[in-house]
Parts: structure tokens; C-alpha cells; sequence
């Protein structure tokens, strides 16, 4: 491709994405991607474009979530499963160190951290803005991890941008979707509904723009670069949820006490599960384990939960021992105290922790219902 062409949009026909795949492996990368499992699509690896959930919707809503098979045979016209990006730089169980004793003492020996070569295929716009918020935070924050960093050292992005809205979605009220407008190599909105199936790519970075010249592709025309705008333009305004933004996180700090918490504390389990799915949430544990004989010792990081009671617990007790004060303390840290903290919201608009929810509670509707003044009576 020549150098004067490298951005501008070029258009890969769907029946040649296999070799979008090959690329990607030829150059060293394992390729990770949307796969459909135990009626769930989840991220695994990806060797062939047949691997993705072709012609598969997910139908969502609080506390629900099932695959369904369409008559079309689009790549990717599903939205966000419970699995995000974050499992793999974040990682759920990790192993730090070993502790071995000898006749003249103890060794440590630090487990090393894999350095990844991996291809993101599909990740969407608002898991793009998940994994740019967990790197300002454990890259560049006050207390980096080095792990992480090295996780994220050499990864090649392929963003897909929505062509549809799920019923859960609300990324357009958080400004961090469903366009990709940065943090990508390579682009691809999928076209359809003209008859002719092909994929508009952008190209955001040289590495990018090397792979799409290893491609089977053409120059985009005006009409197509229309279309896929006008497919982010109507899954935009079709969002399943919407969240006001504007003075949110003020009203939430200026009503710990409102009567809504109390009321979603009555049907709150504190199972964790919105946190185990957000692709923000990073708060980890470490535990450390001896064998029967004492000779060897390790310590693991795992991921935590601000919904467990022992999360809090300091001498004494827990902090916040109620699921009121738990509830209150994730929703309130997501949409306002992260603003403190880090400079931006800690919600990308996923919906996951709706979707997810057993009980279906909606962090919409929560988060709008505590900054209604009181009704009398």
C-alpha cells in the first residue's frame, strides 16, 4: 500500500476476513477473539474467521442473556459477552512467587510474567476505552503494576465497531462508544444490507497499516464510508439504556443517606458478579498458602470484590459490614469517586453488570433514582 494511502478507509470483502486472521499468526501473533461457548460468546483463541459466532445476536436484558441464531451471516453482530479484554492483561488467578526451604534457609523464586505477542480481534469501542482506564491506572498510576505492563507491552488492536445496540447498552451516555475513534491498529465496521458483505477498515497506526498491505483489499468509495458512519449513527440511537451524566457524580456524594439504597440492598446478593464482569473493576487479594510437609510456599494474587465482607475488614471488623454500605460504596466509587481518583468515570457503558446481575438490578436506574429528590408522603 502506498505510504500517501496508508489512512484512507479500504474495504476487505467478508469472505477474504480468514486472511485478516492469517496475518495477524503470520506475524507472530496468538489472535484472541469472540467465540461461541456454553451459549455464551466469550474470548478465546481464534485460528480461522470461521471460529467467530457467524450469523449469532445476543438478546440481553437485567439478568438475562441467550444466543440466538439470525438468517444473516455477519461476523459480528452481537455486542458484549461476560467475558471483556481485561482477563487477559488483568489476569483472575496469578501466581507472584515461590518460597522453598533448604538446609541453609529459603529461596525465593519470583514467577516470571510472560511477555504476550497478541492480537485483539473485535475488541469494541467501549472495551477500548476499559483497557486505556486500567492502564492509566496500573501503568501510569501512583502504584504501577509491573505484571500488567508487561502484559500490555506488544498488542495489535483490531476494533469492530458496533452494528448494533444491545438492550443493555449504554456507552453513547458515557461518550465512550459505539465507534472506536482511537486506541486501534485497524478498524472494521461490517456492511451488509446492501447485498455485497465487506468490512470498511480504518487504519490507526504503521503496524496497521502493514497488515492491511498484506490484504486482499481496495480503496473504500464515498458511498461506503457513508455507510458505515450511518451504521454507527443508528446503533447510537439505539441504545437500550440511557444514564443523564451531567452533575451525576455530585448528586450521588450528596445523597449516601437516600432511601434507595436501602431498597436495592434488599434485593442486592453481593455475589460479586458485576464486578467479576466490568472491564474496570481491578481490585485484587493475595493469599498466601503453605504445603502439608512446610516446605514450600507461595503467595497468589487474585481478583476481589468490593461486595465481599471481608474486602473491608480490618482489626475489629469490616468496614462496611451491611450490603447497603457495599452497594452504595461500588456504585458511588464507579460514577464518582473514580472521577477523584483517576479523572474519568469508571463505567464505559458495557452493561454488563446489568446483563449479568442474578437479580437484575440496573446501574442506570439505581444511580438515576438516588439523585431524585425525595417524594412527600
Amino acid at each position: 500500500m502506498p505510504a500517501s494511502a496508508a489512512r484512507l478507509p479500504v474495504v476487505l470483502a467478508a469472505a477474504d476476513l480468514d486472511a485478516l486472521v492469517q496475518a495477524l499468526a503470520g506475524r507472530g501473533y496468538r489472535v484472541l477473539g469472540p467465540v461461541a461457548r456454553d451459549g455464551a460468546i466469550v474470548i478465546d483463541d481464534v485460528r480461522h474467521a470461521a471460529d467467530l459466532p457467524i450469523g449469532l445476536e445476543d438478546v440481553q436484558g437485567p439478568g438475562r442473556y441467550r444466543l440466538e441464531r439470525r438468517e444473516h451471516d455477519a461476523f459480528f453482530a452481537f455486542t458484549v459477552g461476560p467475558h471483556s479484554w481485561k482477563q487477559t492483561f488483568h489476569v483472575p488467578v496469578e501466581r507472584l512467587f515461590q518460597i522453598r526451604r533448604h538446609k541453609e534457609g529459603f529461596s525465593v523464586l519470583p514467577d516470571a510474567t510472560p511477555r504476550l505477542h497478541v492480537a485483539l480481534l473485535g475488541a469494541r469501542a467501549c472495551e477500548i476505552h476499559a483497557i486505556e482506564i486500567q492502564d492509566r491506572i496500573l501503568i501510569h498510576g501512583e502504584h504501577p503494576d509491573p505484571r500488567y505492563a508487561a502484559r500490555r507491552g506488544d498488542v495489535f488492536v483490531v476494533a469492530v465497531n458496533c452494528m448494533r445496540a444491545g438492550n443493555t447498552c449504554f456507552c453513547a451516555s458515557m461518550g465512550t462508544g459505539p465507534r472506536a475513534e482511537r486506541g486501534f491498529d485497524l478498524a472494521l465496521t461490517e456492511l451488509i444490507e446492501s447485498g455485497a458483505h465487506r468490512f470498511l477498515i480504518e487504519i490507526g497506526s504503521d503496524e496497521g497499516a502493514a497488515v492491511a498491505a498484506e490484504l486482499p483489499v481496495r480503496p473504500a468509495n464515498p458511498e461506503e464510508i457513508g455507510a458505515a458512519a450511518s451504521v454507527s449513527e443508528r446503533t447510537a440511537a439505539a441504545m437500550g439504556r440511557r444514564l443523564d451524566t451531567s452533575g451525576l457524580k455530585e448528586r450521588l456524594q450528596k445523597n449516601l443517606e437516600h432511601p434507595r439504597w436501602d431498597d436495592v440492598a434488599t434485593r442486592c446478593l453481593a455475589c460479586g458478579n458485576c464486578t467479576m464482569v466490568c472491564p474496570t473493576c481491578f481490585c485484587v487479594e493475595f493469599e498466601d498458602t503453605t504445603d502439608l510437609s512446610g516446605e514450600t510456599a507461595e503467595r497468589t494474587k487474585r481478583w476481589e470484590s468490593c461486595f465481599t465482607l471481608g474486602f473491608s475488614h480490618v482489626h475489629g471488623g469490616s468496614v462496611r459490614s451491611s450490603i447497603k454500605a457495599r452497594y452504595r460504596q461500588w456504585l458511588t466509587h464507579k460514577l464518582a469517586g473514580w472521577h477523584d481518583q483517576f479523572g474519568s468515570s469508571g463505567c464505559v457503558g458495557c452493561g454488563r453488570c446489568i446483563t449479568w446481575c442474578p437479580v437484575g438490578i440496573d446501574i442506570t436506574e439505581e444511580a438515576a433514582a438516588v439523585g431524585l429528590p425525595e417524594k412527600d408522603g
